[in-house]
């Protein structure tokens, strides 16, 4: 079997990370660790963060990185994360959670920051066709629908375009990425963590240039 891994993805919205974030967990056979679905699943299970979480965004109010740390740190405390690793696709965003990640980690820390890197106008056009599940947020596309019309192939939820998926939205939110996500990438850099890998073209090759950038960075340090 192919050994584990322990990851983490970072890269514009709309480079790909969660397709090709799937892709790995199946490669290497570790779970996909989204912020999204633990912070939902949290908030359904009333674990002890998911309770404090819930509190904050019924008031309306972004989680503070205590709360956040405390679901990330919830769901590596579980026995599948232990034995072959994960893939944490959305966090860290900060140099702060970074450094409490390392720290709630160790001693097997990271083995590798990917950040996938598209073009900002590739990364517009494809936010700009972007089609949403509205029960299960499934990701689609104008160029990649469901089968059957707007409904999603995997609940039958209806398939939409989010309301912040226009152009003015999409700069606002790209600038804001890289507004906060410079300092992250020059942290993991300094740290001899940072690879950065090209995420055009057809799936297929970029999830190769993945696997061989990740097996690289294992095979130095065995």
């Amino acid at each position: 079997m192919i050994p584990g891994a322990r990851l983490v993805m970072l890269g514009r919205q709309g480079a790909g990370k969660g397709t090709q974030c799937i892709r790995l967990s199946h490669h290497y056979v570790v779970p996909h660790i989204s912020t999204g679905d633990i912070l939902r699943a949290a908030v359904r299970e009333q674990t002890e963060f998911g309770l404090k979480a819930k509190a904050f965004m019924q008031e309306g109010n972004l989680l503070p990185d205590d709360v956040i740390l405390g679901i990330i740190n919830e769901r590596l405390e579980r026995d599948d994360t232990r034995t072959r690793g994960f893939i944490l696709d959305g966090f860290p965003r900060t140099v702060g959670q970074a450094t409490t990640l390392m720290e709630i980690t160790a001693p097997r820390c990271i083995d590798l920051v990917v950040d996938l890197v598209v073009p900002t106008e590739v990364v517009l056009a494809r936010l700009a066709g972007r089609r949403v599940c509205t029960d299960c947020g499934a990701n689609y596309s104008v160029e990649r629908p469901p089968k059957f019309g707007w409904v999603c192939d995997s609940c039958r939820g209806d398939v939409v375009q989010r309301a912040d998926d226009t152009t003015e939205a999409i700069e606002r939110r790209l600038a804001i990425y890289e507004r906060e996500t410079a300092p992250l990438t020059a942290w993991f850099t300094e740290r001899d963590l940072l690879a950065t890998v090209d995420g055009l073209g057809d799936p297929d090759e970029v999830s190769a240039r993945l696997f061989s950038v990740i097996d690289q960075r294992r095979e130095q340090h065995r």
